[in-house]
This record gives C-alpha cells, structure tokens and sequence, in this order.
C-alpha cells in the first residue's frame, strides 16, 4: 500500500485527431499527496514546502476555492464538496494527484482528488480542471472504479479550439507497490478522452511511476525537467500556434457555468 506522499515521475501525452492530427509527448513529474496526513503534520518531514516558498513546494490556495490554511485549506474545501454533493462517507485519505509549484510557479491544468472511507475505498474522484483564463470547474466522478469509464458531460471551456459541448470519458488506473516497492513501484495513468457529435477528438493520459517523496528524488526531477511548470504554460500557447496554424475551428469563451461542480457522472 502507498504510505506517505509520493512523487510520480511519467509522461503527459495527447493527441488531436481532427482536421488533421496534431500529437505530442512529453516527460514530467507530479505530486500524489495524502492530503489528510500531510495536513495533520502541516508537511513536516518532507522536503515539499508546505504553503510556504520553496523549490517545490504546495499552496492550498491554488485548489478549490481558493482557501489557505487558517481556513481548513483546500482538504476541507474537497470534504465540503464531497459531502454537499452527496458522497456520503469520506472519512479516510483523500489523497490528490497535481502538479507542484516549482520556484513559486505553477499551472495545473487539471488536479485529481481520490476520496476514500476509513477502509480505503474509493468512493468518488474530484477532476479539478483550470484554464488560462483563471476560471476553475470541477467535475464529480461518482462510484469510480479503477479501470473502468467514468463520462461526464463537458460544461467548461479549456481550449478555443474545442466548442463547450460533447462529453469527456475518463479511465483510472493505479497499480500499487509490491512488497519491494524498488523491484516493484506503483505507477498510475489517467486517461481522458473528449468526444464531440462526430466522435472522438481528443485523447490524453497522464502517466508516472511513483516513489516515495524524497529530497533525492525531488532534486532529480528538478535536474530532469528544470522548466517543468513553466514549460506547461509555453507548451499550451506553443500548441495552440501550432493548431491556428493547421486551421482548427475557433471557438469564442463563453462564460464559465455558474455552478463550480458539475455532479452527476454517467458510468
């Protein structure tokens, strides 16, 4: 079982099919987090900054609302949300899969919160998904299973070259550690797929081996990707030149739905 936070260290992959296909590859690293233990101890004993300045570090304020630590932070955000949308029973780790803050900068494109019961199961997924215009939504996966498809109904504009319509097949994977996590390491992959009325156009995944969080390994993916945060953000702009340039249709933001959580996934 995965004891403490974790450091995933993958690829994040995503291909376009349509008008003509437009694809690309490219390592990274991510954090999976057991939020309630690691709230408990404030971060204490872990080389992450915990709501503090550090070469890696995490902010409560970049999730959920936007709350910071005196206020319960983004942990109590997410049992908030979990319980007014009627997931009844998250009362174990509610671990989340994001990027980090690397020298105080970050995007995180999309978040994943994993609410467990004191047993350890799965009770729901919490997909917290931003965009460059600064807006947030949130979209409720419940009765997840790992490995099977979760769809929701897409409300929330991300790219100009997608319209707000359609709908995103989400697949969970996560393969615990052996009793030698060394020979044996866990290793996850989200994929998310977005399909409109002609049928898939856009498919993704992100996938990482995780270790427990270490200095050593934490000052490895820093030496591996020393630009990684900075390089989501340049990399959407690049792409998205790369799209105009191949003539996808464009499509006007429209304004982001009222409500922050979409409930009601369809499996």
């Amino acid at each position: 079982m995965l004891e403490g936070p974790q450091l995933g260290v993958g690829q994040v992959r995503h291909k376009r099919l349509r008008p003509k296909v437009h694809a690309f590859a490219y390592g990274s690293y991510f954090l999976w987090l057991p939020m309630v233990q690691m709230s408990q101890k404030k971060g204490d004993g872990s080389p992450l900054g915990w709501n503090r300045f550090a070469p890696m570090s995490f902010f409560d304020e970049d999730h959920g609302d936007g709350r910071g630590p005196k206020e319960g932070g983004s942990l109590a955000w997410a049992r908030e949300v979990f319980e007014k949308e009627g997931v009844q029973g998250v009362d174990g780790e509610i671990w989340l899969h994001c990027f980090p803050r690397v020298w105080g900068y970050t995007f995180k494109p999309v978040s994943f919160w994993y609410g467990h019961d004191a047993q350890g199961q799965l009770l729901a997924i919490l997909v917290e998904v931003n965009n460059t215009f600064g807006e947030r939504h949130c979209y409720l996966l419940k009765h997840p299973k790992y490995g099977a498809e979760l769809k929701a109904d897409k409300v929330f504009h991300v790219s100009p070259f997608c319209a707000v319509k359609g709908e995103y097949r989400f697949r969970f994977m996560l393969k615990d550690s052996g009793t030698n996590q060394s020979e044996d390491p866990a290793h996850t992959v989200v994929r998310i797929e977005y399909h409109d009325e002609e049928g898939p156009l856009l498919l993704t995944s992100v996938s990482g081996t995780l270790s427990p969080l270490s200095a050593k390994n934490a000052r490895q993916a820093m030496l591996k990707y020393p630009l990684m945060t900075f390089g989501v953000m340049f990399r959407i702009h690049w792409h998205a030149l790369r799209l105009w340039i191949k003539k996808a249709q464009f499509h006007s933001k429209p304004s982001p739905p009222r409500e922050m959580i979409s409930n009601g996934a369809k499996p």
